[in-house]
């Protein structure tokens, strides 16, 4: 009995070694944590538990039979992020590269099946140079049978993709199905095609960071949604994520411990809105004083700055915040932050995620390279979001709501069900100059009659009272009671029950 178990002892000691010593401190040498070190930092000390260690590659083409590490590749199983499940997999650099074998992705289906089953999120840490060549295509259906189960999972497990080394080819498209992808700066990158074909295809020199690096896609292309310094840095803010996130789409978001009263009164939010109507201000400012504890994780910060996305809590719960910046653009619409805050809007409804607007948009973005990039379709994805969604929706102006874009930031019409305002809130066709010179063409000969009718126009319209008065303003709120009357808006809501017509699926515009 003895000499059986001192045999298991040892196969387990060989299987958590990976590729072996010398790959481990390469590893290391790059600034890169091992894939079991990562597990270790992602997951409660001690609640791993990991399935299918002793697994082994099946291909004996090119010699690889005299080759078969146990494990694979990569490591998988389930443990606790704060007490919750969660289901994980690591792929292991050491041991071939991390590429991705058949036994390697039917590890990572498994998991992926139980996760599902049993209403748990998925974290998918990525660190691999792609499909295994010698497995030829047995490795390419290896990575078909991942992706669907990506599709499948959409909307019903929260998806993490931790993206910590190579990322490229085929293996891209994973990640990209999930819901949130996190990288590393300097170690990390992701592109279909590296800098060698592309100099061979198009003749362009690109470096792998410039082509494909966590700076790049964080700001640039959105594929990322935060890009971290290290991988400690990553592994503690996913682990933060995922307080924030309901286990699946059967359960409720998570219900926190929370300090903060909610009837708590900011003055400051009395002065935030300047005098000046073209002065910017920092929306981030409102949406920290509204938090509970001032506590807000923001997703895709460097994209799209003109909007802002993330998560706060109140009253302990979970709320998604969408907001407009007018420090960026003056907070106005364009293709990028129509996209970003679309995805963001149908990942909280999809999760029974709360949702809570803060509007000063003065429009949609004008100009040649919105409307050849499709602002219409774009700026649609946002407007289908918002009228899709079924989970409680609070809105709050607080200043600018101009045209088309007042409609499509959760507006009564788009079954908003708490819609305030700021006294200091405009909602408007559009502002009271160009108002002004469409309907008094005739008189911009004369500036004083135009600074006249410019006055009656904003005294008229520049105000909630007039969308009040027609009930698509709830309400007229002072500004520092805000966390009070919107805590109150989302207390009031948690009973709610609202379905769709039923269909197999909508025909979003893409």
């Amino acid at each position: 009995m003895r000499d059986i178990l001192s045999e298991l002892e040892e196969r387990r000691r060989a299987a958590r070694l990976g590729g072996g010593q010398r790959r481990v401190l390469a590893q290391h040498s790059k600034g890169k944590l091992t894939a079991r070190e990562r597990i270790d930092l992602l997951l409660d000390e001690g609640s791993f538990e990991e399935l299918d260690m002793f697994v082994r590659h099946r291909c004996t083409d090119f010699g690889m039979e005299r080759e078969r590490p146990a494990g694979d590749g990569v490591v998988t199983g389930w443990g606790t992020v704060n007490g919750r499940q969660v289901y994980v997999f690591a792929q292991d650099f050491t041991v071939f590269g991390g590429s991705l074998s058949e036994t390697h992705a039917q590890k990572i289906c498994k998991i992926m099946d139980m996760a599902m089953l049993n209403g748990a999120p998925v974290i998918g840490i990525n660190d691999s140079g792609g499909a295994r060549i010698q497995e030829g295509v047995a490795s390419l259906a290896g990575y078909a049978e991942v992706f669907q189960r990506n599709v499948l999972a959409s909307g019903v497990v929260p998806q993490i993709s931790l993206v910590m080394g190579p990322c490229a080819g085929g293996a891209v498209y994973s990640p990209a199905m999930t819901d949130f992808i996190f990288m590393v700066r300097d170690t990390s990158y992701m592109f279909v095609t590296g800098p060698d074909v592309v100099k061979t295809v198009t003749n362009e020199v690109v470096t792998a960071e410039e082509l494909g690096g966590a700076r790049t896609h964080a700001a640039r292309s959105s594929v990322a949604d935060a890009a971290f310094e290290d991988d400690l840095e990553a592994l503690a803010e996913v682990r933060r994520l995922i307080d924030f996130l309901p286990a699946s789409n059967r359960d409720r978001p998570p219900l926190r411990p929370f300090f903060d009263d909610p009837a708590r009164v900011e003055p400051a939010l009395d002065t935030l809105v300047p005098d000046n109507p073209n002065q910017p201000y920092d929306m981030k400012e409102l949406i920290l004083k509204v938090a509970d504890e001032g506590d807000f994780f923001e997703i895709q910060e460097e994209f799209a700055r003109n909007i802002v996305t993330g998560f706060i809590r109140l009253e302990g719960s979970t709320v998604g915040v969408v907001a407009n910046q007018p420090m960026v653009l003056a907070g106005c619409l364009d293709i990028d932050s129509s996209r970003k805050a679309a995805r963001f809007v149908r990942f909280c409804d999809a999760f029974e995620i709360p949702i809570l607007t803060f509007v000063d948009v003065p429009g949609f973005l004008p100009g040649t390279a919105q409307e050849y990039g499709g602002i219409i379709k774009q700026g649609a994805k946002l407007l289908f979001a918002y009228g899709e969604a079924t989970v409680p929706k609070v809105t709050v102006i607080t200043r600018k709501a101009y045209g088309g874009a007042y409609d499509v930031m959760a507006s009564k019409h788009l079954r908003g069900d708490f819609n305030y305002a700021w006294p200091t809130a405009e909602i408007a066709v559009m502002g009271a100059r160009g108002a002004v010179e469409i309907l008094y063409r005739a008189e911009l000969g004369d500036p004083a009659r135009i600074a006249a009718r410019t006055k009656d126009y904003e005294d008229r319209f520049a105000n909630p009272f007039v969308a009040a008065e027609r009930g698509f303003i709830d309400e007229v709120i002072m500004p520092h009671s805000t966390r009070r009357r919107v805590t109150r808006a989302f207390a009031g809501l948690r009973g709610k029950r609202l379905a769709n017509p039923w269909k197999k699926h909508d025909n979003i515009p893409l």
